[in-house]
C-alpha cells in the first residue's frame, strides 16, 4: 500500500509539473496521509527566518540504493524546531551510493545547485560558501544515519533534494512551511 501511494504521488508530481523542473513559485500541500497538488502563486520574501516556536517536530526520511526517499513531501509550521534525522538503509558505500538532504532557500534553482555541488565533493557536495542551503546533512552510505536540528523557515514550499552526482533528478521532494 505504502509503495503505492508512492508512486501515484510521483505520477501526479510528474502530471503537474508537466515533465519540467518545478519553478518555486508552485506550491504543495498534504493532507494527512495523503497528498493532494495545488499550484499558487507565491512571490518570495525577504524576511528573516521566524523564531523558534518552542514546538519540536522530529521526522524520519530515508534513502535507499534505488535512489529514492521514502517521503516527497514534509509538512511543518513556520517557527518550529525540526529535528531531521535521515537513515541511509541500503548498503552501498558512500562513494558510490551516497545521500543527504538538503533544504534549499526559495528562489535557488535546483537543476543549477546541482551542478555547482559536483565540484564540492570534499564537501560532501554542498558547495563551500552558498547561501542556498537552508539545513543540510552529511553524506552517509549505507547502514549510516544524521540527526539535524533547525528552525523552520517561514511560510511556504522549499525544495530539497540529496546533492550526490545525479540523484537531484529522482531524490528530491517539497518542504512544506505552514
Amino acid at each position: 500500500m505504502k509503495h503505492s501511494i508512492f508512486f501515484l504521488l510521483i505520477a501526479l508530481f510528474v502530471v503537474a509539473c508537466g515533465g519540467a523542473e518545478q519553478s518555486s513559485s508552485d506550491a504543495e500541500s498534504t493532507s494527512s496521509s495523503e497528498a493532494k497538488t495545488e499550484a499558487a502563486t507565491e512571490a518570495p520574501k525577504e524576511t528573516a527566518a521566524p523564531a523558534s516556536t518552542g514546538e519540536v517536530v522530529e521526522i524520519t526520511l530515508t534513502g535507499n540504493d534505488q535512489m529514492q526517499y521514502d517521503q516527497v513531501y514534509l509538512k511543518v509550521k513556520a517557527g518550529s524546531t525540526v529535528k531531521l534525522t535521515l537513515k541511509h538503509v541500503g548498503s552501498m558505500a558512500k562513494t558510490v551510493m551516497g545521500h543527504n538532504f538538503v533544504l534549499l532557500a526559495k528562489g535557488t534553482n535546483m537543476a543549477t545547485f546541482a551542478q555547482e555541488a559536483v565540484a564540492a565533493k570534499d564537501n560532501d557536495y554542498i558547495p563551500e560558501g552558498t547561501d542556498a542551503v537552508i539545513a543540510s546533512t552529511k553524506m552517509l552510505g549505507g547502514g549510516e544515519e544524521a540527526t539535524i536540528e533547525f528552525v523552520a523557515p517561514e511560510k511556504g514550499t522549499y525544495d530539497y533534494l540529496c546533492s550526490f552526482p545525479g540523484h537531484y533528478g529522482v531524490m528530491k521532494g517539497k518542504f512544506v512551511v505552514e
